[in-house]
């Protein structure tokens, strides 16, 4: 099914630009297809991230993971951690499955599909690859005062003030 969509903007192309930094995985490249296991056709895993190079004033960590290809007004949210300690440079995979396994006091908001952790790739089957943004916000602040029943609309609008830099790497996906 292709739904005849016209592609949608990188996110944060559409922000004002602040410096970037370096975002890794093992587990995901760059421009490439998803491994089944990060998708919801597997095991919705989340995949290892690690990141290196930010500004030294940085407080705090928030890491996403946004679909713009969804076929929505707004994209899908699969994945959005809050207040991640700034010493911290990694989530290992699979950190997305709950917040016990988050260090300190980093925790999940609540995904597009309801729920407080990571959900894997679903885009709908015979539409185009999607991508599946992951961005590591360096922020300003330890952290953003928000609660886990915030949407990660909200979580986003509230870092864009406290965003000094960013990392992105975005894997695609499809059916």
């Amino acid at each position: 099914m292709d739904l005849q969509r016209p592609v949608a903007p990188a996110p944060y192309d559409l922000l004002p630009p602040v410096p970037s930094f370096t975002v890794t995985s093992t587990d995901i490249t760059d421009g490439q297809p998803f491994d089944r296991q990060f998708t919801a056709d597997g095991e919705s895993v989340s995949p290892q991230l690690a990141w290196s190079g930010f500004p030294e004033e940085t407080q705090s960590f928030l890491v996403t993971c946004f679909d713009p290809d969804a076929p929505t007004p707004a994209g899908f949210w699969h994945w959005t951690v809050v207040d991640l300690p700034a010493d911290l440079t990694e989530l290992e995979q699979g950190w997305g499955e709950s917040d016990l396994m988050l260090p300190g006091a980093a925790y999940h908001v609540r995904n597009d599909g309801g729920t407080h952790d990571f959900t894997g790739a679903a885009p709908p089957a015979g539409d185009r690859p999607h991508r599946y943004v992951f961005a590591v916000h360096a922020l300003d602040t330890d952290s953003l005062e928000l609660d886990a029943d915030d949407s990660p609309t909200k979580v986003s609008f509230t870092a864009l003030f406290h965003t000094i830099a960013r990392a992105v790497i975005t894997p695609t996906y499809q059916r």
